[in-house]
C-alpha cells in the first residue's frame, strides 16, 4: 500500500511525521490521505481496508465517516462493501488517531495449528479472545500471530469468528489464497459446522431456520442483530440448519450449519427460537449464564463462557482444488460441562 499524506493548505513532505511532544495529548488530527491501492490490497473489502489502516480508531467510527460519505473511492461514494481494485484512490478524512507510542503491541502467541502450508494457516482459536484489534479491543488472534512470526510475509483472516466463539479459524499466508477462500467463503462453497448447547429441548423436527435478520448499532455503538419478519424491508435473508446431537435434562447440544454468513447468525437464530445458547451473553439468559458462571447451576462445576464452537470447516485448496475438511475438538470446558449435565 502507497501512502500519500495532503493538508487542505499544502502538501506534506515525504518525511516520517516528527516525534510527538511531551506536553502534546494524547491524540492528535491527521491530514487528509489518499491512499492508492496495490496488489496487496486489491479485493479488500473498504471497511477491512479502513480498519487496517486506521489502527486503534473505534470500528463504529469507521463506518459512520464511510456512511456520511467523507471516504471517497475514486472521488466518489462507496460503501463499506464495496471491492477496492489495483490503482483505486481511497481518500480518508483528517481523524484523531491515538498516540502510537500508547497504544500497547500485541504480545506474540501461537495457537494450536490444525493445518498450515504455504498458502494457508488454519488454528483453533480460543473463546475469549478476539480474531483482530478493535471496538475496545487493543489486539486479537492476528496481530498476535504477526508479532510471533515476523517472517511472515503476508498474513490475513479469510473469516471471522466472535470473540466468544471458539474453534477453527482459517487465515491465507498469500494474497491469491485470501482472494480464493473468500470467494468461496461469499458464494457459500463451504462447508461450516459448529456445536452450540442450548436451554431447554430442542424439538427434534425443527431442522431449519429461515428468518431474515437486521444488523444494527444500539445506545452505546456495539453491533446487534435481531430476527424481523420475512416481509420487512431491512432484513437479510438468513438460513441455519439444525440437527440434535444429543439430548440432557433441560439442554439440548445441537449441529448447526449456516448456509449464509450473517453477522451473530446461530445466536439470534436459535435464541429466537426460544433456545438461546448457555452462556452468550448479548442474547441468552443472563441470570442463567450467571448462575453457571458462579457454579450454582452444577454444585462445584463453573461454566464461564459461551458454548459455541466452530468444529468442522471444509473448503478446497486455494492452489491444488483439493477438498479439505478440518475438524477442532470440543474444548475441556465445554466437555466437562456435558460430562456433568
Amino acid at each position: 500500500m502507497q501512502v500519500e499524506r495532503r493538508e487542505t493548505t499544502r502538501r506534506a513532505p515525504a518525511a516520517a511525521a516528527p516525534p510527538p511532544v511531551k506536553s502534546a495529548p494524547a491524540s492528535s488530527l491527521a491530514a487528509v490521505q489518499r491512499l492508492s491501492i496495490d496488489e496487496g490490497s486489491s479485493g479488500q473489502r473498504l471497511d477491512n481496508f479502513l480498519l487496517k489502516v486506521l489502527k486503534g480508531v473505534p470500528k463504529t467510527h469507521v463506518y459512520r465517516i464511510v456512511r456520511s460519505g467523507e471516504v471517497r473511492v475514486n472521488k466518489g461514494r462507496a460503501s463499506a462493501d464495496t471491492r477496492l481494485e489495483l490503482g483505486d484512490e481511497v481518500r480518508v478524512p483528517p481523524l484523531r488517531l491515538p498516540d502510537k507510542a500508547a497504544t500497547p503491541a500485541a504480545p506474540a502467541r501461537e495457537f494450536p495449528v490444525l493445518f498450515e502450508d504455504e498458502h494457508l494457516l488454519a488454528v483453533d482459536k480460543p473463546a475469549g479472545v478476539a480474531v483482530h484489534g478493535g471496538s475496545g479491543v487493543s489486539f486479537g488472534v492476528i496481530e498476535q500471530l504477526r508479532r510471533a512470526r515476523p517472517q511472515a510475509r503476508f498474513l490475513e483472516l479469510v473469516h471471522r469468528l466472535d470473540k466468544e466463539t471458539s474453534g477453527v479459524l482459517l487465515l491465507a499466508k498469500k494474497r491469491s489464497a485470501l482472494t480464493a477462500l473468500q470467494d468461496q467463503f461469499r458464494q457459500r462453497e463451504t462447508g461450516k459446522t459448529y456445536a452450540a448447547l442450548v436451554i431447554g429441548a430442542w424439538p427434534a423436527g425443527k431442522k431449519v431456520i429461515d428468518v431474515p435478520l437486521h444488523k444494527y448499532l444500539d445506545a452505546e455503538g456495539e453491533r446487534r442483530v435481531r430476527a424481523v419478519a420475512a416481509d420487512a424491508d431491512e432484513g437479510r435473508r438468513s438460513i441455519t440448519l439444525v440437527k440434535v446431537a444429543a439430548a440432557y435434562t433441560g439442554y439440548t447440544l445441537l449441529d448447526v450449519t449456516i448456509k449464509t454468513g450473517r453477522t451473530h447468525q446461530i445466536r439470534v437464530h436459535l435464541a429466537h427460537e426460544g433456545h438461546p445458547i448457555v452462556g452468550d451473553p448479548k442474547y441468552g439468559d443472563f441470570s442463567l449464564n450467571k448462575a453457571w458462571a458462579r457454579g450454582e447451576r452444577l454444585e462445584g462445576h463453573r461454566f464461564a463462557r459461551m458454548f459455541l464452537h466452530a468444529r468442522r470447516l471444509r473448503f478446497e485448496h486455494p492452489a491444488s482444488g483439493a477438498t479439505i475438511e478440518l475438524e477442532a475438538a470440543l474444548p475441556a470446558e465445554c466437555r466437562e460441562l456435558l460430562k456433568h449435565l
